[in-house]
């Protein structure tokens, strides 16, 4: 049993003040497996303060880029290290495969050293030639940056927000998703142990509540935040409120394209990766498959069997592809969907039930609906499980208008024998990422939604920006 009752601020652990605490399931096994603290909102205040302490009064803030890089890379050698024990714990809480899990950990690592390499030339002052005389545009850390991290990938989401703003020279104050925990106490020991400076890094478990508290503090100079819309929406109003900025990466309901050129069975091993990754808990996960009206009935038999083949189980098991639903709660959402689509008319053409090998753990089995309408709850709200509908179309300007035709735009895909024609498709497209044949996202690329899929971009050099302050100073004289 993997038990804390303490937040980490000021760079030391310190009992939080709460009674309160949160029970951690294994979703494979539904056993408790660890309980941490639901943080109060003195502890939240606590820990800003201490992340104000550290961004005022510290070095932390005066040191340039490339000396931070020092710590990031520092950082990333630890969690390399302890690759294993971190995402074993990961799995452990909600119930990704492993093999998944270690490629999230690799991630982590890849983004901190991608933020390093780009400290080295980071340029914290430009002098810009005015029609007077001269100016200094300088870029300086927001602040205190509450980070607040969910639970289907902890380690590489809090990576995407963690590295920029530290280069930024922020001081952060961590939350992470209650079910996803444990692996946060990991990721604080290493940044201890990487020698970063007293407050500079702070952790403070909980659920809602603590997570509210974090985005009212008057002194939180940031939100970053990654989650459902309504959450978003929820901070947003908040942050707007306060005239704070907030970086917003919510949900999504993403529409895969197949083009009328296409092999099908070439895009049979695209169906788990892009369509229904990590059980389908991904919010860029293209779970709306479009495909030409007269290859339908080719489509939904190479999508079902693709879907079929899906190895479900242990997710402690290397083997294994979809592992358990996070929590009864998601699997009993996800279920409920699954009644509504019958109810509209749609045809289960697999799956739809719990797999009745595995009675124990949160299981559902890989989910494939035909004779879906855009216009169904199915194909427009965002189900996150491994639930795909077969949506057809009659030409490609019909494919683009279904495509658009959502309340989200996080992700995309477009898959084609002509990769200029795929282009074409994927610029007509209104979402924040597209794949042409290929969907991997890249730490050097900025990712990010269109419409209620969030506001601001994580990742490549433009996530630094979103962390910092820019000042004009305008002297006299002409540029030496």
């Amino acid at each position: 049993m993997d038990n804390h009752d303490e937040i980490f601020v000021g760079g030391k652990r310190r009992h939080s003040s709460s009674n309160g605490n949160i029970s951690v399931v294994n979703p494979a096994t539904e056993a408790v497996i660890g309980h941490i603290p639901d943080s109060n909102e003195a502890d939240v205040s606590v820990a800003v303060d201490a992340a104000h302490e550290a961004l005022d009064r510290g070095d932390w803030s005066r040191l340039s880029p490339r000396e931070r890089a020092h710590y990031l890379r520092a950082l990333a050698g630890i969690i390399e290290r302890e690759r294993e024990t971190i995402a074993a714990v990961v799995t452990q809480q909600n119930g990704v495969a492993i093999g998944n899990s270690l490629a999230s950990v690799d991630k982590a690592v890849a983004s901190y050293r991608y933020y390093a390499v780009l400290a080295d030339d980071l340029e914290l002052e430009e002098i810009r030639p005015t029609q007077e005389n001269h100016a200094i545009v300088r870029y300086e850390p927001v602040g205190v940056a509450g980070l607040i991290i969910p639970w289907n990938g902890p380690q590489p989401l809090l990576a995407w927000k963690l590295a920029p703003a530290l280069v930024a020279g922020c001081t952060v104050v961590v939350k992470p998703a209650p079910e996803t925990t444990l692996d946060s106490y990991l990721l604080v020991e290493a940044c201890d142990e990487a020698g970063f400076p007293p407050g500079v890094v702070n952790l403070v478990p909980g659920g809602r509540d603590t997570g509210a508290a974090l985005v009212r503090n008057v002194r939180t100079n940031k939100i970053a935040f990654t989650g459902s819309t309504a959450a978003g929406q929820a901070i947003g109003e908040i942050c707007g409120f306060q005239l704070k900025p907030a970086t917003l990466e919510l949900g999504g309901k993403s529409a895969a394209i197949v083009m009328d050129d296409v092999d099908m069975t070439t895009f049979a091993p695209h169906v788990a990766s892009v369509c229904s990754p990590n059980t389908g808990q991904v919010c860029r996960a293209c779970t709306r498959i479009l495909v030409p009206r007269n290859r339908y009935e080719e489509a939904v038999d190479v999508v079902a069997m693709a879907m079929s083949a899906v190895r479900v189980g242990d997710p402690m098991d290397p083997t294994t592809q979809f592992g358990p639903l996070v929590s009864g709660r998601q699997r009993e959402r996800v279920e409920g969907y699954i009644k509504r689509g019958l109810e509209e008319g749609a045809t289960l053409v697999t799956g739809g039930g719990r797999p009745p090998d595995l009675p124990v753990g949160y299981y559902v089995e890989p989910t494939v609906f035909r004779d879906v309408t855009n216009d169904m709850t199915i194909a427009q709200e965002e189900i996150f499980g491994p639930v795909l509908v077969v949506i057809p179309y009659d030409s490609v300007d019909e494919a683009i208008s279904i495509a658009n035709d959502s309340k989200y735009g996080l992700g995309g895909f477009v898959f084609t024998a002509d990769i200029e024609r795929g282009t074409d498709v994927a610029r007509r497209l209104q979402t924040g990422s597209v794949g042409v044949n290929h969907h991997v996202m890249a730490i050097e690329s900025p990712f990010g939604g269109y419409k209620m899929s969030g506001i601001g971009r994580e990742m490549g050099p433009e996530g630094i920006f979103t962390y910092m302050q820019i000042k004009s100073m305008y002297l006299p004289g002409e540029v030496k």
